[in-house]
């Protein structure tokens, strides 16, 4: 169950992934940098080059910023994990399920063992480029 303070890591996490934060940035950085190189002005210098505050600004914002991602990886791994073990319940639960079908219908498992084998070998080499093309009999 997610608290308050991962759905915080999650929308700060989020909000910084798009272009909005991006564009924001962009914006504010060249705004900070037109005023303070006194385009607009004398009196609106208040960070001269090489802009000492801006970057006192922005190096707590990058080591917050960093930090939530990696809490937001964090979560996200751990669901990762629970989907994994599941998918791997489930297909343990498939193959025993189909081994008994299969052992009360007759079929001969080493038949299907080997059907299986090839066609997951196809797979792999289409998969790496180095599938033959089907021939035709």
């Amino acid at each position: 169950m997610r608290g308050s303070q991962d759905k915080i890591a999650d929308a700060i996490t989020a909000f910084a992934g798009t272009m909005t934060f991006v564009y924001l940035h962009a914006a504010w950085f060249t705004v900070w940098i037109v005023c303070n190189e006194g385009v607009v002005g004398d009196r609106a210098i208040w960070d001269p080059y090489p802009f000492g505050l801006l970057t006192m600004i922005v190096s707590p914002e990058a080591i917050f910023l960093s930090t939530f991602v990696m809490v937001s990886q964090n979560r996200q791994a751990a669901r990762e994990n629970v989907r994994a073990d599941l998918a791997f319940e489930t297909n343990v639960r498939s193959e025993v399920w189909s081994s008994h079908m299969g052992r009360a219908l007759g079929v001969d498992p080493l038949e299907v063992e080997r059907h299986v084998q090839e066609m997951l070998a196809e797979d792999r080499a289409r998969l790496d480029g180095t599938a033959r093309p089907p021939t035709r009999g």
